[in-house]
């Protein structure tokens, strides 16, 4: 191993362990226990004390001391009615309740759609308790390759699917990243989205979806350089939340970005045989 590539694989392998002690913070995505929207009239939730309502655009619970809910923010008892408002594609870690010290599970409530929904956040669920990694592929150098970024001359916005039939979702691509991979003799093209201070994201599908790795995985990509050229490290494809858990609304990939070709690089399944 050159040193340059024992320089990569150790920077790899400190981004796994980063990743995993990601994942297995509390209350994160590992925690998970149910997804259900909120409906007009005050009514119970699973998992979860109070009654639970939307009034037009305000989600509104309404507990009693005995609930033993308080709220994240504050610590305050809920005791009567609270509200919020959030926009679409926000959440908020509401409240919390259960445990010893009142904190063992986290109700998020989350705009999706248009729509209100809650997720219950259990630091018992035994996704979280039982975690100890993600499977991954091993480094291989070969994955890190350099392609180029085209942008848009206007980002494009595109109607998405996500892990939840019932949520649409919206890819806003700010251009295509152009490169190629070992074992395929022709040039990828994948839309990508922006991130903060000019880094990429792009989510794609390819021919391990399903055999080993989960129906689809993201990449995110350093800001492009000033010549557009731009690093593609497979190595660094993960999971979304929705590979973990049957809880998340994550993005699918728009309809072209597909690879024809096995990327045996980065997150595998995280329950192989599940």
């Amino acid at each position: 191993m050159s040193t340059t590539t024992a320089a990569k694989f150790e920077r790899w392998q400190r981004f796994r362990t980063n990743r995993d002690k990601a994942l297995a913070a509390p209350h994160g995505w590992l925690t998970l226990t149910s997804f259900q929207w909120l409906e007009d009239s005050p009514a119970g939730v699973d998992l979860a004390p109070g009654l639970w309502s939307v009034d037009g655009t305000t989600a509104v619970l309404t507990a009693v001391p005995a609930d033993g809910l308080t709220l994240v923010e504050t610590g305050g008892k809920v005791d009567g009615t609270v509200s919020a408002v959030l926009a679409d594609e926000e959440s908020l870690m509401w409240v919390r309740f259960g445990g010893p010290d009142g904190n063992q599970v986290v109700v998020e409530l989350a705009m999706r759609g248009g729509k209100y929904a809650i997720r219950t956040r259990d630091s018992a669920s035994p996704v979280f308790t039982e975690f100890d990694g993600v499977p991954t592929y091993p480094y291989n150098p070969e994955w890190d390759v350099t392609g180029r970024f085209v942008p848009y001359p206007e980002p494009v916005e595109v109607p998405i699917g996500t892990a939840n039939p019932l949520v649409d979702g919206v890819h806003r691509s700010v251009g295509e990243v152009v490169f190629g991979l070992p074992g395929s003799s022709h040039e990828f093209r994948l839309q990508a989205e922006e991130e903060k201070l000019g880094a990429l994201t792009v989510t794609f599908h390819d021919e391990t979806n399903g055999d080993t790795t989960d129906d689809w995985r993201k990449l995110s990509l350093p800001r492009p350089r000033p010549d557009g050229s731009v690093v593609l490290d497979f190595n660094r494809a993960i999971n979304y939340p929705s590979a973990f858990t049957p809880y998340g609304t994550c993005p699918m990939p728009v309809k072209n970005n597909s690879l024809d070709i096995r990327v045996e690089a980065g997150e595998k399944q995280p329950y192989p045989g599940a």
